[in-house]
């Protein structure tokens, strides 16, 4: 199933440096837990400052090379690397289900978008393109080229680990740098799998190194060690803002995809079931635990009293539990402290007044799916994001109001208009303060081309397509003139 280099024969995970698979120098080993039923998943080595010392090492002196090699090359490198991930896809949704819990449709798309990143990025690297400029001077000709950044260090997360973390570095691979890959550590062998498949796409040794490690031990090394020239995150707002700042002491470049509490609208106009079908997928798929999840549904007052009933009655057949079941659509959040940070946001709500219809409980790592009803800005469900199944219903008077309470948190991420009145939605499209807005489809949708990311506490910068090749790249601006062309006042 796996090749023996990611495996020692104990049957360890192990980490990868310097274009090989190595055992941690501390001998640091912790166990992946299968989020579903509390049993070890798999057993990791983790990288110690050492490894990660040697990880960049390696990574600086193989981008000076990467970075010469021609783009049909790096081109034919991402194209096997697709061919390859489609291949194992059956092992990758071993992997996905067993580690973070995911289940079979989440599995599915995420395998799904994988591969288009993989080809997307393999088109890119032809693609790295600059510019020409007329010159306000005769005889000058002035032009600008994109050059790699040289090493890139990333970051990713649990959610969607695979997603995440292939987003980061095949475009930066696609453009000519070389790339250190911390996995979260609840999903490492969700990053380290791509060692292996990069590997066997031909990728040179330290182009991509892969360190599991815990936040402790990786401490500010990303943000201070000056041979890395930009780091990637996607993650918590509160973690985000700290790399950000501790890098803009060295002016590090960085790229942030963090929290959201996405608003889904819906207008007077809408089609209530239609509504409720788009408001449903963009809450519970992966149980909510999607940044862009549309955790708050803001509902015009005409039809409100007809989509809390439909939705709530709809919510009440989902179905909860093992997500090797097919017909699974809530399986576990990645740890049982998660679920009580929403039994926090709960009982803030309850003693407020809001309207427990569904769920409000859990068992073990798997919270019930929730609908809570007549949430207002008082309760910190509705600006908190709860990372999980719960969807919080809010009233609106009009439009003037729905736009107001979409706009009404520290959040940018993605919104959902769900309106037929043309008028209506280039409105929110004008004012809703968000990096991604939809009409008539759901707050959850990604794909490798487009330029994603957040306004507000939602991030910095863009990820996708020719968007990432910009953030991963340093313009540079040339003029080239003849000898005695140039004339001097002084």
């Amino acid at each position: 199933m796996y090749n023996q280099a990611l495996k020692t024969k104990q049957g360890k995970y192990r980490e990868r440096v310097q274009g090989k698979y190595v055992s941690s120098s501390a001998d640091t080993i912790v166990d992946s837990i299968n989020p579903a039923n509390g049993s070890v998943f798999a057993k990791v080595h983790m990288a110690s400052k050492e490894d990660i010392e040697l990880a960049i090492a390696s990574a600086y002196i193989a981008q000076k090379l990467w970075a010469k090699t021609t783009p049909r090359e790096k081109e034919a490198v991402l194209l096997r690397a697709t061919e390859i991930f489609e291949r194992r896809a059956d092992d990758i949704r071993d992997i996905l289900i067993r580690e973070s819990g995911s289940t079979i449709v989440k599995c599915n798309f995420e395998i799904s978008i994988v591969s288009d990143i993989f080809r997307v990025a393999a088109g890119e690297a032809r693609r790295v393109t600059g510019q020409t400029f007329v010159s306000n001077d005769d005889g000058v000709f002035s032009y600008a080229i994109r050059r790699p950044r040289g090493v890139i260090a990333g970051i990713s997360p649990f959610n969607a680990p695979m997603i995440l973390s292939s987003k980061k570095f095949a475009f930066a691979i696609a453009a000519g740098n070389s790339f250190v890959l911390k996995p979260s550590s609840n999903t490492p062998v969700c990053g380290l799998v791509f060692g292996e498949i990069m590997q066997e796409a031909g990728l040179p040794a330290g182009v991509l190194d892969i360190i599991p490690c815990s936040s402790s031990v990786l401490g500010e090394t990303f943000q201070e060690d000056k041979r890395i020239s930009m780091i990637t995150f996607t993650g918590s707002t509160k973690v985000g803002r700290h790399i950000a700042q501790s890098a803009a002491k060295n002016m590090k470049k960085c790229t942030l995809e963090l929290g959201g509490k996405s608003p889904v609208l819906v207008l007077e106009d809408a089609d209530v079931s239609y509504a409720i079908d788009t408001a449903f997928f963009g809450i519970f798929m992966h149980q909510g635990q999607i940044c862009m999840a549309g955790s708050r549904i803001i509902v015009h007052e005409k039809i409100y009293d007809d989509f809390v009933s439909k939705f709530t009655e709809k919510v009440k057949f989902l179905q909860v539990g093992d997500p090797t079941d097919a017909r699974t659509v809530i399986g576990p959040l990645i740890e049982r402290k998660q679920c009580e940070f929403i039994d926090d946001l709960v009982i803030d709500a309850k003693k407020k007044g809001v309207c427990v219809l569904t769920g409000g409980t859990s068992e073990n790592n798997f919270y019930m799916r929730t609908t809570v009803a007549d949430v207002t800005p008082s309760m910190k469900i509705f600006s908190t994001e709860a990372f999980g199944p719960v969807a919080a219903i809010i009233k609106a008077r009009d439009l003037d109001e729905a736009i107001e309470l979409a706009n009404s948190t520290d959040y940018g991420l993605s919104a959902t208009v769900i309106t037929q009145n043309v008028a209506n939605y280039l409105r929110c499209a004008e004012e809703i303060e968000t990096g991604v807005l939809h009409v008539n489809g759901p707050s959850l949708q990604d794909e490798a081309h487009i330029p994603f990311g957040g306004v507000k506490m939602s991030g910095l910068g863009r990820e996708g397509g020719h968007f990432s090749i910009e953030e991963m790249t340093e313009l540079k601006w040339i003029t080239v003139e003849g000898i005695g062309n140039h004339k001097y006042p002084f």
